[in-house]
């Protein structure tokens, strides 16, 4: 009996330590952020950084309610749990909240619940719970294309809430369906769309299309077995062309003027110098105002609550989104490093213990926690430092918001579950 309590309280305790840590320095930067004046209280429920204080302890709260569930549960009750989380996501088109243009915030008093955030490791168990069905085979296109329904269904519905960003979350799941042995050819066809498309953008469709008429006649003559008819090529060709001249339409006339301009920034585009400094003073403004924060840290930073930047609140939200621009001018390049090394330290971990799993619904979960830490980490990180697009994406345990937090929390917390779980799963 002893032994058993003691398999049960088994958790990693390093992703715990890590968690705690990130929560921690979070906080921290969450209060440097968002005070208004002189601090007379860490415990202020007027201020943002006390009602995200009382968000954390909510946090612990929940912890504790996760853990208390048997492993079993989870993978029991997954499709009940992302029907769910479907439905809420619906119900935001009868009775949601508008914020900032997008509908995707339900209004509870003067709270308000974003069901975007808890939808995405309601995908997690959902798309694990399939693969790992003894009668599903992702070698076959059928199975293929029902797991990627499951994974669209809730990106559309967010999509139609004006929520852009966070659609982009639900495409890293074809990362774990690499692992699990997908075939390589999708990965490849995929990054080779990714590359055409930018080079369609920046350079023109003809530029696209030579680019790719050199990767096909290279690879022709590179392969020992020339199989493919020359017809094949000439196919595939003409899909990159016709891909190209999509691209080129979908950004000219399906996007918005602000995504425009975000996207032409990152590329630069846009030659006109008038119509330039007008997209530096409105898409631009918070990304170069993070950027100059970031700068003037320098190597060990201004110390806490002595940013100037920060304190005299020249970035816009910078409590949400842009809340890595305060950790870069308060604490430095050496403080930017290590909120950079416990992501990086916690992603590998859950990679390493998904791996350690011995039943396959475990592992698909772990790698699903894994690769949505990876694209909220690196998207966030890369807008406040201008290396991608803007968009509007967390920092998981960084930024302000209740549901964000909660909804990181849950998703790490459950695997934490079943991880301590693996020991009883033969």
């Amino acid at each position: 009996m002893l032994r058993e309590n003691q398999r049960r309280f088994k958790f990693d305790w390093l992703t715990i330590i890590l968690f705690l840590l990130l929560i921690s320095f979070g906080y921290l930067n969450i209060l440097s952020a968002s005070h208004v004046g002189e601090i007379t209280s860490y415990f202020d429920p007027t201020q943002l950084y006390g009602k995200h204080l009382i968000f954390v302890g909510l946090t612990f709260v929940l912890i504790v309610f996760i853990l208390s569930f048997e492993a079993k549960f989870y993978e029991r009750f997954a499709s009940i749990i992302y029907i769910v989380a479907i439905l809420a996501l619906v119900g935001l088109f009868l009775f949601g909240k508008d914020v900032n243009g997008a509908r995707s915030w339900y209004g509870i008093g003067s709270m308000t619940i974003q069901p975007s955030e808890f939808a995405k490791f309601a995908t997690a168990l959902a798309v694990a719970k399939y693969v790992s069905d003894l009668e599903t085979n992702m070698q076959t296109l059928k199975d293929q294309l029902r797991v990627v329904a499951i994974i669209l269904t809730p990106a559309i519905l967010i999509l139609l809430q004006n929520d852009a960003g966070s659609t982009i979350v639900y495409l890293t799941f074809f990362f774990v369906f690499y692992r699990e042995g997908l075939q390589q050819i999708y990965l490849v066809v995929a990054l080779s769309l990714i590359a055409i498309a930018v080079l369609a953008l920046k350079f023109g469709v003809l530029i696209a299309a030579a680019v790719a008429l050199l990767v096909l006649i290279t690879r022709y003559f590179l392969r020992k077995n020339k199989r493919a008819s020359v017809l094949q090529y000439i196919l595939v060709l003409a899909v990159c062309i016709g891909f190209s001249y999509g691209v080129r339409l979908f950004y000219e006339h399906v996007l918005k003027e602000h995504q425009q301009n975000r996207i032409s920034l990152w590329l630069r585009l846009e030659k006109d110098p008038a119509k330039l400094e007008l997209m530096k003073k409105r898409e631009a403004y918070n990304l170069i105002q993070s950027e100059q924060a970031i700068s003037s840290g320098g190597w060990t930073g201004k110390g806490f609550l002595q940013g100037t930047r920060t304190t005299g609140k020249f970035v816009p939200e910078q409590h949400t989104d842009y809340i890595f621009s305060t950790v870069g001018e308060e604490w430095g390049f050496w403080g930017s490093t290590f909120v950079v090394l416990l992501f990086v330290t916690l992603i590998v971990r859950i990679l390493y213990l998904a791996e350690t799993q011995k039943s396959q619904f475990s592992r698909v979960y772990g790698y699903g926690v894994a690769s949505i830490f990876f694209i909220h980490f690196t998207i966030n990180t890369g807008m406040v430092m201008g290396l991608i697009p803007t968009v509007g994406i967390p920092l998981p345990f960084f930024s302000y918001g209740g549901s964000g937090l909660w909804g990181f929390t849950i998703l790490l917390f459950i695997f934490v579950k079943l991880d301590s779980n693996k020991i009883n799963e033969w």
